[in-house]
């Protein structure tokens, strides 16, 4: 029987989140990744959530709390993935599960999430968890 846990992670954990966003963002460089997730850290409404097996750390999802007018107090999923060693395990549904049932604890009425376009591995497992798709995600670079 494989040890499951779930943390809560913190700044301290940054050089263990990097190869995690590396998967996401191949093309950033670790400093860069380090970078951005120190500053993250640093905002009090973001959260990150790590999922390790046999005390190993497989999967991660950042989490931003905010508040909309459409939807009340929610949470963001940003940067949900899994070690792409061990996806279709079921680790990724515990880990949503995981992150819903934080959110509900937290007095949150919505979680909603970005996923790129060509992502249809994570457009599958989004739609099998209960989430839908609701519009366009628009960006400008400045």
């Amino acid at each position: 029987m494989q040890n499951i846990q779930f943390k809560k992670l913190v700044i301290s954990n940054v050089k263990e989140i990097i190869p995690f966003g590396k998967l996401l963002n191949p093309n950033k460089s670790n400093e860069e990744i380090e970078s951005s997730l120190s500053e993250m850290f640093s905002f009090g409404n973001y959260h990150c959530f790590g999922l390790y097996q046999d005390g190993k750390l497989v999967g991660i999802s950042g989490g931003w709390i905010t508040v909309r007018i459409y939807s009340g107090k929610q949470l963001e999923i940003d940067h949900f993935v899994i070690d792409d060693t061990i996806r279709s395990s079921g680790l990724g549904k515990m880990l949503l599960a995981h992150i819903e049932n934080w959110s509900i604890a937290n007095h949150c009425k919505t979680i909603e999430l970005n996923a790129y376009v060509q992502s249809d591995r994570a457009h599958k497992f989004y739609f099998q968890n209960g989430y839908k798709v609701l519009g366009f995600h628009f960006q400008k670079k400045i």
